[in-house]
């Protein structure tokens, strides 16, 4: 059991630090900066995957309840938020000042715990905030390549991603797994982006790209759909198999692999 556990545990920095790599590969190296084509490619192929894993009895997806599916929604369309002001901001900053703006979402969360729900927080994990906001507080000021842009859809992103963290942590239990909420989210953004695709100019605009035809285009963008999906997957099977402080441990380690 404690081999499967660091098996696991190296499999999703390895798929976190390859998944971080590659979007930026393909976001600042290459400049395809269409988010709905991309993300909504990185969603299709995760639903795919999952489904189809689904189907083969790999995993188990419980989603029929139509009250539960409704409840949920709200936090499917914080996740395209997730997606896509993430996409925008990543394509224009350093993969270390994004994440470092990323992890100031736990503030928010610890702000609505304390503040909404009353709830008794650790001095341990007040400072761990507090931490985390002078350090995204910092880094405009520090930033020898500041793009207002970039840390404009950055701070849409954090938002976003502290209030669906809300939205999740508010769910009655049992009534939707982890991956039954990331196959919702992957249905609704694949379908949501594909609509936005048009009117977000990106459908029309995709065809100036000049690498639109170049296999390390095709290559990187069927790497970055696979690794979304199993960096998701590697996840939840980090959440089933550790303890909450195990599994904060390698998401730590993970981040400091990939800043």
């Amino acid at each position: 059991m404690c081999m499967r556990k660091v098996l696991v545990g190296l499999t999703f920095c390895t798929c976190y630090l390859a998944f971080y790599l590659t979007n930026k590969y393909v976001l600042s190296i290459l400049k395809f900066t269409y988010p709905t084509l991309f993300q909504g490619w990185q969603t299709l192929i995760g639903g795919l995957l999952l489904h189809v894993s689904w189907k083969l009895g790999w995993v188990e997806i419980n989603s029929n309840s139509r009250s539960n599916v409704l409840t949920w929604l709200p936090a499917s369309v914080l996740f395209v938020g997730i997606i896509y002001a993430g996409s925008r901001a990543l394509s224009r900053l350093a993969i270390p000042v994004f994440l470092t703006l990323h992890n100031a979402a736990e503030v928010i969360i610890c702000g609505h715990q304390k503040c909404f729900r009353k709830e008794k927080m650790s001095p341990a994990r007040i400072c761990s905030a507090l931490f985390l906001l002078a350090a995204a507080g910092c880094l405009p000021f520090n930033d020898a390549q500041f793009d207002p842009d970039g840390y404009f859809w950055a701070v849409i992103h954090l938002f976003c991603m502290g209030a669906y963290k809300i939205l999740q942590k508010s769910q009655k239990p049992n009534a939707l797994s982890d991956i039954d909420q990331q196959y919702l989210n992957y249905i609704f953004s694949a379908v949501l982006l594909a609509f936005a695709s048009h009117p977000t100019g990106d459908l029309l605009s995709v065809l100036d790209f000049p690498f639109l035809y170049f296999y390390r285009f095709h290559s990187s963008c069927c790497a970055s759909g696979f690794l979304g999906f199993f960096l998701m997957f590697s996840t939840a099977k980090l959440k089933s198999l550790m303890a909450p402080g195990q599994c904060a441990a390698w998401i730590f380690f993970a981040k400091a692999l990939a800043g």
